[in-house]
């Protein structure tokens, strides 16, 4: 089975699909195609590539594509019938690309659609892209802080910490506020679901109670509030944000627009100098105040709604996505072929569109 490995052509984008380092771990039969450059601006050198075994060429005559970002019209047009492609395909929002792909007979397997089911945990290339923007979120937070995050005590006097609020306790939010709280500031977090006061109390912050609870879905994201328990979220967070120099936050929904957590009021009343983060600013943003892929200034708030994260940490970024998949790689290759075993709850559960093959 041949496996290749495109350069990414979508603008920003760094990471590449598959590194050196997991070339080795493919197993007997998989022969690697990357691309020349393709790992370049992750820091993947073509050597090394083919020191890990690899061979540079062309990689779409390969049996299975894998890139990260989904392929543009004409990496579509070089994808022939019954090929495999991986990728984060943005199944629920490019209705487009997606009927592009089907339209060329590929077997499309979206990384955000695989089932997030234990044995999937090693393909869950979502939390492990989420864990990168977590981090990345706390060092724009401290670095667009005026201020400092620890308590110093210096022979001048000393200084307080800084009070950071994370919203959304998912694989993002957590890790925002490890990241943020081993940099000494004083955090706090929230999540509508109360199953995960736990883990934010288990990281040495706060839980921000709210008095407003949400239930968890099936994948271990947050339902959507009713408009009741919106207004009512909105209304006390619009009371209690003011008292923090730096708030990240990382909810979302799954192919539906950012929930408002943030109205623009309640930014403009937070201190000069302080620092909005905003992970979901790609599906809208959880503040009212937020523009994608920009960095603004608002009544003396930094608000940064900055998109793509990952990319920004892509060698990193691109190991941890490799070993997702590979992982995925792995369920298709059998005794050195392609199989795509349609009963595997991973293989039916990831693909959004498949050739169909006549009676």
């Amino acid at each position: 089975m041949r496996l290749g490995i495109p350069t990414e052509s979508s603008p920003g984008e760094r990471r590449v699909a598959l590194v050196p380092e997991t070339v080795g771990r493919l197993g007997d039969g998989i022969q690697v195609i990357v691309e020349t450059g393709a790992g370049a601006a992750a820091g993947f050198a073509d050597e090394a590539y083919r020191e890990a075994g690899a061979e540079t060429g062309d990689p779409w005559a390969a049996d299975v594509v894998a890139k990260v970002a989904t392929p543009a019209p004409d990496e579509v047009a070089r994808l022939r019938s019954g090929q495999v492609l991986i990728g984060f395909l943005q199944p629920l929002t490019d209705a487009a690309g997606i009927e592009r792909l089907t339209a060329a007979g590929v077997h499309a397997f979206a990384l955000e659609s695989v089932p997030r089911i234990t044995r999937a945990q090693p393909m869950d290339a979502l939390s492990s892209q989420a864990t990168v923007s977590g981090y990345k979120a706390a060092l724009i937070a401290a670095d667009r802080l005026p201020r400092f995050l620890p308590m110093l005590m210096t022979a001048a006097g000393t200084i307080p910490p800084a009070k950071v609020l994370v919203l959304g306790a998912g694989v993002a939010g957590l890790q925002a506020i490890a990241t943020v709280r081993r940099l000494g500031a004083v955090v706090s977090g929230f999540d509508v679901r109360p199953a995960v006061r736990e883990q934010v109390e288990s990281l040495g912050a706060t839980f921000l109670d709210l008095g407003v609870t949400g239930e968890e879905t099936e994948g271990g994201y947050a339902r959507e509030l009713t408009p009741e328990q919106q207004a009512a979220q909105q209304a006390e967070l619009q009371a209690r944000i003011p008292g923090f120099d730096a708030v990240i936050t990382t909810a979302a929904i799954p192919g539906r627009p950012a929930p408002k957590l943030i109205t623009a009021e309640a930014a403009r009343a937070m201190r000069s100098g302080s620092v909005i983060v905003d992970l979901a600013a790609e599906s809208g943003g959880n503040c009212e105040l937020t523009v994608p892929g920009e960095e603004i200034v608002e009544s003396g708030i930094t608000i940064v709604g900055a998109t793509n994260l990952p990319s920004t940490m892509p060698t990193h970024a691109s190991q941890l996505l490799s070993r997702n998949v590979a992982s995925l790689v792995g369920l298709f290759a059998r005794d050195g072929g392609l199989v795509l075993d349609w009963d595997d709850e991973i293989v039916a559960g990831a693909c959004v569109t498949r050739r169909e093959v006549a009676a």
